[in-house]
């Protein structure tokens, strides 16, 4: 078993940073994967010690993230710049995505199904209208929230949420309830702020579609916290092992 460095570098285990960040021991092993995080020390096969001075940056990854949105990859640039240059993170990100505004990456379907994607699934997702492939060239593929869809998806899977446990089937659900909340708060928009904005309806627009975005954040947390409060406190239901067992037993008893 290798010893650690004697060094003034001080190194946690993986719990340990998991708890002083906030920020889940999968979603930590997912950054380092990504290229966010350095590779930990490791000691043995099994044991891996981290640099406990990375809680700062896996905060602000996480919070860049949950607050603007950005892909690790944007994300990454960012808190690099703004450690080699010693700039404010604000100000870094508006740099970084300035440069950014007006690039759209272009996936073709081929690329991403080499890249582990599955058919079956692209086809489903084209189904419900989720995804529409587009030609350039002469070559089908994905680019915008398409390809962002994509890689949420590719993301949960590389951070261990199998298929068995998240199907990609599940969207389906998901569409029809987001369906329903973006018609109503196109609705509410229309006969609310519409017909008051004026000459201000652009920057309105804008600014509600983000306020818009955090509300559903903010509220699909304390709708899940409530709900798993309820079932936390409702007594249990029989599951069907249980169910059947009783009835065995009384059969038995008479």
């Amino acid at each position: 078993m290798t010893e650690l460095p004697d060094d003034d570098i001080d190194r946690v285990k993986m719990s340990v940073l998991a708890r002083r960040s906030g920020v889940p021991a999968a979603t930590i092993k997912h950054y380092v994967r990504e290229g966010l995080l350095p590779e930990p020390y490791r000691t043995s096969r099994n044991m891996a010690y981290y640099d406990a001075s990375l809680v700062p940056r896996i905060q602000a990854i996480k919070e860049l993230q949950r607050s603007r949105f950005l892909p690790l990859k944007v994300i990454k640039e960012i808190l690099d710049q703004a450690e080699d240059t010693g700039l404010d993170v604000t100000d870094v990100m508006r740099r970084v995505l300035d440069r950014h505004a007006g690039e759209e990456e272009f996936r073709t379907r081929a690329s991403l199904v080499e890249a582990g994607v599955p058919e079956k699934q692209l086809a489903f997702f084209e189904g419900l209208g989720l995804v529409k492939a587009e030609e350039r060239d002469g070559v089908r593929g994905y680019s915008g929230d398409d390809l962002a869809l994509l890689r949420i998806l590719g993301a949960s899977r590389r951070a261990g949420i199998t298929p068995e446990m998240l199907p990609h089937t599940i969207l389906e659900p998901y569409v029809r309830a987001i369906h329903t909340l973006a018609s109503l708060e196109l609705d509410l928009f229309e006969q609310g702020v519409g017909p008051h904005a004026k000459g201000d309806l652009p920057q309105l627009v804008e600014v509600a579609s983000e306020l818009s975005e955090q509300l559903v954040i903010v509220l699909r947390r304390k709708m899940l916290q409530s709900i798993l409060a309820s079932r936390r406190d409702a007594p249990a239901k029989p599951t069907r092992a249980s169910k059947a067992k009783a009835s065995v037993n009384g059969r038995e008893n008479r």
